[in-house]
């Protein structure tokens, strides 16, 4: 018989407010234990309008971020941003700073891949002048 695993993403608990967000405006569900996967890990996020997420980079992880519904927003390395619409997907090597948010009225919901699967303790802070182009750092 075929090895897999199966869950559905609203069984995995909601990882918001032990991360300091408010779990009106952020959802994060972490699946990679429940999944139990060795190589990658892969969560569902879903962003309210205007959440921006803590700017990050990793020391060993990349990242796919695949935009599955709504409209959001990249910024990367050097202060670039980067527009996302649904079914696009955006790949960040571990060393490059990052953040997303959500624009337009709707939720963003993300589907989120690194891969090694690192766990947590990866991700590390970004420059001092790692910021949107319509906020200061």
């Amino acid at each position: 018989m075929a090895e897999y695993t199966v869950v559905k993403v609203s069984d995995v608990p909601d990882q918001a407010a032990n991360l300091g967000h408010d779990p009106e405006h952020f959802e994060i569900r972490f699946l990679r234990n429940e999944l139990g996967c060795e190589h990658c890990g892969v969560s569902f996020a879903r962003y309210s309008k205007g959440f921006t997420n803590d700017p990050h980079s990793h020391n060993r992880q990349e990242e796919i971020y695949l935009l599955v519904s709504g409209r959001a927003q990249a910024l990367v390395g050097d202060n670039e941003v980067v527009d996302l619409e649904p079914w696009t997907a955006l790949r960040v090597p571990p060393e490059t700073p990052r953040a997303l948010r959500a624009v337009g009225d709707d939720d963003a919901i993300f589907v989120k891949i690194g891969a090694p699967n690192t766990g947590p303790g990866d991700g590390r802070g970004v420059p001092d002048n790692f910021a949107w182009p319509d906020r200061s750092p």
